[in-house]
């Protein structure tokens, strides 16, 4: 089974920067759509951002457009997130997996979750 491992998260300033990393164990990952997700404290787990299998096409929720960034290395089997100008609403336990589907159906995804990388934003 297919596993991915998150990490890069923290604790951080509003206004300020992080890079999250997701490493794919699958040989396949450049034929797989990949996204990331989050969930908030009390908040239902949501869709954040999603890449295409070679990069040609992203697409975002309207919370982090213009402010995150999602990017492949498929020889790396790794996707990326660049957040900026993070808000404290962006505290959440992030999340990436595999895409069944292209464009994203909410947060339905290819195989299990992992243990996602935690974000804290402080005011």
């Amino acid at each position: 089974q297919v596993q991915v491992v998150e990490s890069g998260g923290g604790l951080v300033q509003a206004g300020k920067s992080l890079r999250l990393s997701c490493v794919a164990s699958e040989r396949t990952f450049e034929n797989t759509a990949m996204a990331w997700f989050r969930q908030g404290p009390g908040k239902e787990r949501e869709f954040v951002a999603a890449i295409w299998r070679n990069s040609g096409q992203t697409t975002y929720s309207d919370s982090v457009k213009g402010r995150f960034s999602i990017s492949r290395v498929n020889a790396r089997y790794t996707v990326y997130l660049d957040m900026n100008n993070l808000k404290p609403e962006d505290t959440a336990v992030y999340y990436c997996a595999r895409l069944p589907y292209w464009p994203p159906r909410g947060t339905q995804i290819m195989g299990s979750w992992g243990q996602g990388t935690q974000v804290t934003v402080s005011s």
